[in-house]
């Protein structure tokens, strides 16, 4: 929660607070540009104004979400501003690879390291296909882990479109994955 973090006796400050989110807005910042330069850039741009945005008045609720609704309406603004102008984009699944997941994934046997990375490969391909707003409700809500109310709060839309978004995302994404 939002307002937790600032306490004079010693407990961590907002920044300290809004640090533990670094990784989640990064792949929720790849999952809306696809370039990893540009992802950095919206990260960062979203803790400086949430850094300045705290200082003036210390938001309520979840910080988590707002951190993300913030990401959110940078990146929206930039799109606009870009307006006729192509972004190049692509998302690097290997990027976000931890440096547990890495030495968990090198005990295994070839073979199923093999077929894991073909499937992942399938996975990375079909969502990066999938309409950006059914790629970004299923990044916030299976990658984030965001309640539908969480989410229809950073998308600024009913919960009930949320829903409805989520099941055509996973419907379409099952079906380019039978192809």
């Amino acid at each position: 929660m939002i307002g937790q973090g600032e306490d004079k006796e010693g407990q961590k400050s907002i920044e300290q607070a809004i640090l533990e989110y670094v990784e989640a807005l990064y792949g929720y910042a790849m999952s809306l540009a696809r370039n990893p330069v540009e992802a950095e850039d919206l990260v960062q741009e979203t803790y400086l104004r949430a850094i300045k945005g705290a200082r003036r008045s210390m938001p309520t609720g979840d910080l988590k979400a707002w951190l993300f609704t913030i990401l959110r309406n940078i990146w929206i603004n930039q799109r606009r501003r870009a307006q006729g102008s192509e972004l190049l984009l692509g998302i690097d699944i290997e990027g976000l690879e931890s440096e547990s997941e890495w030495t968990a994934k090198n005990q295994q046997r070839p073979d199923t390291i093999f077929e894991q990375g073909l499937l992942r490969e399938n996975i990375r391909i079909a969502l990066e296909s999938l309409p950006e707003a059914f790629r970004e409700v299923i990044v916030l809500r299976c990658m984030e882990g965001f309640s539908y109310s969480q989410i229809a709060e950073i998308l600024g839309c009913p919960v009930g479109t949320v829903m409805s978004r989520i099941n055509r995302a996973r419907a379409e994404l099952r079906r380019r994955l039978n192809k």
